[in-house]
């Protein structure tokens, strides 16, 4: 069982790479920012821990079996987490609101509980795959908007010379009827 240091550390951990995914949506002004995430990470990081070694003391094992399953607790902490971010999506009309919020919940509760297993190397690498994600989304995102407003913006146009040509076909149509 790692020292209480030791697990202090993983905890600082949790908090400080939960923090910087925080930074990112303060400074894109997003909601759920550095208070809410590091909770989160440093929460999900918390029952890591206790399913990993705070039941050890309570119920020995008997000749060397596990008598618990750490995995339940980590398995719960999704269940808890994806409540939360059931919270924050809205929506609102055709638009759905929350999601890469919702999303910044999930993965933050997956660093901290990786964190809290003492999976140090797998915690900043995934927050770092997470910040590249989050900042350089934006730029993608936008990139795609454009491209797509842009093709809306050519059929909108190419429709009402399609309109104007079946009016002509309509009149022509009727003149020939007439005749």
């Amino acid at each position: 069982m790692p020292t209480d240091l030791e697990l202090v550390l993983r905890l600082m951990l949790a908090a400080a790479l939960s923090g910087a995914l925080g930074v990112e949506r303060e400074l894109t002004e997003q909601p759920a920012g550095v208070r809410t995430l590091m909770l989160v990470g440093m929460g999900a990081a918390l029952f890591a821990i206790v399913s990993a070694f705070g039941f050890s003391a309570l119920s020995p094992a008997p000749s060397g079996a596990a008598a618990y399953d750490p995995t339940r607790i980590a398995a719960q902490i999704v269940v808890g987490i994806g409540f939360l971010g059931a919270g924050v999506i809205v929506k609102s009309g055709g638009s759905v609101r929350g999601l890469t919020t919702a999303a910044s919940f999930w993965i933050t509760a997956a660093i901290g509980t990786a964190a809290g297993f003492g999976m140090t190397f797998i915690a900043i690498a995934v927050t770092v795959i997470t910040l590249v994600a989050l900042v350089g989304g934006r730029p993608f995102r936008s990139l795609l908007r454009r491209h797509a407003q842009k093709k809306k913006d050519r059929a909108q146009r190419a429709q009402p010379e399609a309109n104007g040509s079946r009016a002509t076909a309509d009149s022509d149509l009727s003149e020939s009827r007439s005749n």
